[in-house]
């Protein structure tokens, strides 16, 4: 008998009724000239167009609307380099609960702001030297505030899996699921709902190469920590895959890439000029995949892309783009 996994199909499903009404049903979209590209049929769901601009929104409201009431007084503490933080910074409003964030001193600047902006008080450590972890706890100290996980936590994991619950239901026979891979909360969440409604549907994570802690890790059987990742794609900076989305993606998910951070701007390139989309490059990872010929037997099939967000740094796209 296998050990249960830390999330279920229940949850997901739970999780879609909680952010009903207060989450948006992202669109998917299309592209002819990106199925030319990639000799595929793709369907983007576009999470750039989710509330904070990002998939991250789905399980920070996820986690947050169940706290029980002393936790809620309290308060909450997150650390994150902008995604998580506007979503935990979004979700504490709607909410009431005061928040306060902790963010990389590299963070770009429109994240940060944005996270105030939805009334968040912003706190600053230096990533190559602190780990989250630590800083986190050491600001949740003196109030006991709540600390809510960035992804390795089965709310915050079946939260992110309602996008992929919703591009199921709206587009039948997926052959493939694609996510950008950081933390693993976005991959574990989508592999339970993928394979509950299609079993047959394979599901894969893409990492920058300057970020492949899931690839040393899923080859070397446990979860391996490595130096603070070089890579454009700020939303995906992890150091070490979590304890509970490792056990769900080494035992679910039928592969994980890597792609360069050139083909990762190319990507970004494409999407905003060619499909009139906005991505942050964490957001244009999978679409990456694809254009480089990463995916082997993508030519063909039905594939479903989960677009993380679009709070791409103004200046960072402009240089993107610029190319």
């Amino acid at each position: 008998m296998t050990d249960a996994l830390p999330i279920s199909f229940d949850d997901v499903l739970a999780a879609a009724g909680r952010l009903d009404g207060v989450a948006n049903r992202t669109p998917v979209m299309t592209s002819r000239t990106f199925n030319e590209v990639t000799g595929a049929t793709v369907f983007f769901k576009c999470e750039n167009y989710q509330r904070v601009g990002a998939f991250k929104f789905r399980g920070a409201y996820n986690h947050l609307s169940t706290l029980p009431a002393d936790a809620r007084r309290r308060g909450v503490v997150a650390a994150s380099s902008g995604n998580h933080a506007q979503g935990v910074a979004l979700s504490a409003r709607l909410l009431g609960i005061p928040c306060t964030i902790l963010m990389p001193e590299d963070a770009p600047a429109s994240k940060a702001a944005a996270t105030r902006g939805y009334g968040a008080t912003v706190r600053t450590y230096d990533r190559l030297r602190d780990l989250p972890e630590v800083v986190v706890r050491e600001a949740a100290g003196p109030t006991n505030a709540y600390v809510v996980p960035s992804f390795d936590d089965p709310m915050i994991m079946a939260g992110q899996g309602t996008a992929a619950l919703e591009l199921m239901r709206e587009v039948p026979e997926l052959e493939l699921v694609i996510t950008p891979l950081g933390g693993g909360g976005l991959l574990s969440g989508t592999v339970t709902a993928v394979k509950a409604l299609s079993p047959n549907t394979r599901v894969m994570g893409v990492e920058p190469e300057g970020a492949d802690d899931w690839v040393l890790s899923l080859a070397a059987g446990e979860r391996v920590l490595i130096d603070p990742p070089t890579t454009i794609a700020d939303g995906v900076r992890t150091r070490q895959p979590g304890l509970l989305t490792f056990a769900v993606i080494s035992r679910l998910v039928d592969g994980v890439v890597t792609v360069s951070d050139a083909a990762i701007e190319e990507a970004t390139r494409f999407m905003v000029l060619r499909m009139k989309t906005v991505v942050e490059p964490t957001g244009a990872i999978p679409a990456a995949a694809l254009m480089s010929g990463r995916i082997a037997d993508a030519a063909g099939k039905r594939i479903g892309v989960i677009v993380s967000g679009g709070n791409v740094d103004a200046a960072v796209l402009a240089r993107i783009l610029a190319g």
